[in-house]
Order: C-alpha cells, then structure tokens, then sequence
C-alpha cells in the first residue's frame, strides 16, 4: 500500500474562524492507494475507507487496516443488498451502501439526508452544521440510493442526475456557504498534501459551484468523536 496521508484538510487556509470541522483524525484514501486499479469507479468505496479510518482511530485501532473494496462487496452481498455477482465487480456504490457497510463493520448508525436539488443545498448547511457539533464525524456527499431502498420509501427523484462522484464533507461555513471537500479522485501517488490543493481534490468549495439540478445524498455517521 502507498503512504496515506493524514488529516489532509488541516494545512489549507482557514476559510471561516467559525466553520464547523472534522473532529479526530483520518487517513486520505484514494483511487489506487492499495494497488487496486478502481479510477473511474471506486470513489464511493475511497471515501467510505476514509471514513473508516476516522472510526477506528477514535475506537484506538489502526487507520490503516480498513476493510478492502472486496470485504465491503462481500458484505453487501451478505446482507442480501447486492446479488452474488456484485463481488469482483466494478459496480458503484453510494450513500445508502455506505450507511449500511458503517452499521455493518462498525456498529454505528447513519443518518441520510436527501437534499432535491443543489440549489438546496443551502437550507441543509445548518443540519451539516449540527451534526459537526454533535458528532464531528466526515460526511459522504453522493446521491447513488440502493433500488430496494427506493422501493421501500417511495422516493421519488426529480430530474438532473449528472454529479455521481462520491466526496467527503470535513467542513461546513454557513457564512461563507461552502463546503469543505475531501475528493478521493486523485489517482497516483502522493508527495505532499500540496498535490492535493494543486489539483482541487482538497478545497472549500462553495454551494455555487455543485450543479444546481443535480439531487445530493448525504450519509452522516451518528458516531461521537473523542
């Protein structure tokens, strides 16, 4: 495996004194980091590994012994979410995926928050907002739901569908109505967190700048940090 870096939001200017934060540490996982070749696919299982990694350093076990794409397929599978032939695949995954594999590995609950539209986003920078105070746990922002859990709450999705990448959510600025994103795109290998800012993998990003048509799917860990 590559090195991961660490905390990869923490050197880039501050942005808002009173910006709600990450709490606890994290490991940056990205496309490639473990030698399996999943750019173009394996965004939602980065940013689900990133996550992980913040989970168990708070319960003291190793940031980098996280479970591999292949253990989160399997899982899936187990759960009777995923048919038998989704492990080995090159299948996508999302928010709804995401809350059930944390449940799953880690016993810890999800909340998912559907927001209609990006030009929404706006009214849910105070839900993001609490649940960094609360809870301080990274957020997966995507929108891929499970069809059985579509089926089994009626959602029904308005048009504009075109912003599929999963992301991480380490910070929310309600007055500067950005977002802070740590993007698990970057494919190849890591000198410096410079790499990460350079490329606009590691950014605030503000509210104008996601697609204004497109549903969002946030997967908001109900885990407390130390």
């Amino acid at each position: 495996m590559n090195p991961l870096l660490q905390n990869v939001h923490a050197s880039l200017p501050p942005l808002d004194p009173a910006a709600a934060l990450v709490r606890g540490d994290y490991l940056y996982y990205h496309y490639g980091c473990d030698g399996v070749n999943d750019q173009g696919w394996g965004c939602g299982y980065r940013t689900l590994q990133t996550m992980c990694s913040l989970i168990q350093g708070q319960r003291g076990e190793s940031m980098r012994d996280v479970p591999s794409i292949k253990k989160f397929q399997d899982a899936l599978v187990a759960m009777e979410d995923k048919p038998k032939s989704f492990a080995g695949s090159k299948e996508w995954i999302g928010s709804f995926e995401l809350c059930i594999c944390i449940d799953y590995f880690y016993e810890v609950p999800c909340r998912l928050l559907h927001v209609t539209s990006g030009d929404k986003l706006v009214d849910h920078l105070p839900d993001l907002q609490k649940h960094f105070w609360e809870f301080g746990s990274i957020i997966m922002m995507g929108k891929k739901f499970s069809p059985k859990f579509l089926t089994s709450v009626f959602f029904l999705f308005p048009g504009g569908d075109s912003d599929n990448a999963s992301k991480g959510i380490v910070g929310v600025s309600i007055e500067k109505k950005s977002l802070l994103v740590v993007d698990p795109h970057f494919s190849g290998s890591l000198a410096s967190v410079e790499d990460l800012y350079d490329s606009g993998m590691v950014s605030w990003r503000p509210l104008d700048s996601f697609l204004e048509h497109s549903f969002y799917n946030f997967c908001l860990p109900q885990l407390k940090a130390k």
